[in-house]
């Protein structure tokens, strides 16, 4: 008889939480978005002649030599698969992973020794989607851009420096370059 008396309210507390958590929240959430941060809340899209091109946020698999390069990616940069491996730096995925990437770096940028290669490249994100790479990773690619462009290295570096974002706030993380942004504006050159 206590179970019976108990469905009612439980039966309709259960809609109410669905209704609120599961329908009026995501709602209010995304309006308050769409009002505040229109660009964000639609996924900081960037548009070339009128075509999404990527997102600010997401980052690409950039093989053409011609253009800058960003972290490698566990997952091949699917944003429906966000994460990493997490590898110990024993284990031996992780090193042959490395040692594979290096070798790449090693054939496509031959003037810049390996012990100079900045690691941010040789390593994935935690998410495996990280846009951005170190201003040092940008410089690491001037010669191999240069070289394949016929851009000058001052030109590039200008174009680096410019898209260089300060750390957040002034004080979090550390400086980056939007690898996309950066390549638009190398494209336009």
């Amino acid at each position: 008889m206590v179970e019976q008396r108990l469905a009612g309210p439980i039966i309709r507390v259960s809609i109410m939480t669905m209704i609120l958590g599961g329908l009026l929240y995501p709602l209010a959430a995304t309006g308050i978005s769409q009002l505040l941060i229109p660009e964000r809340a639609n996924g900081s899209l960037i548009y070339e002649n009128g075509h999404p091109v990527g997102s600010a946020l997401i980052g690409q698999n950039v093989q053409d030599p011609a253009l800058f390069h960003g972290r490698v990616s566990a997952i091949e940069y699917d944003a429906a698969a966000s994460g990493s491996n997490n590898y110990a730096p024993s284990n031996p995925e992780l090193i042959k992973r490395v040692e594979g990437t290096l070798q790449e770096w090693k054939k496509e940028n031959p003037s810049v020794p390996l012990n100079q290669v900045p690691m941010d490249l040789m390593t994935d994100s935690g998410s495996g989607l990280d846009p951005h790479i170190s201003p040092e990773a940008a410089l690491a690619q001037v010669d191999r851009i240069a070289e394949a462009t016929s851009i000058s290295k001052s030109r590039l570096k200008e174009l680096i420096e410019d898209h260089t974002e300060g750390k957040e706030w002034g004080f979090l993380g550390e400086r980056r370059v939007n690898v996309l942004l950066l390549n638009l504006a190398l494209k336009k050159e």
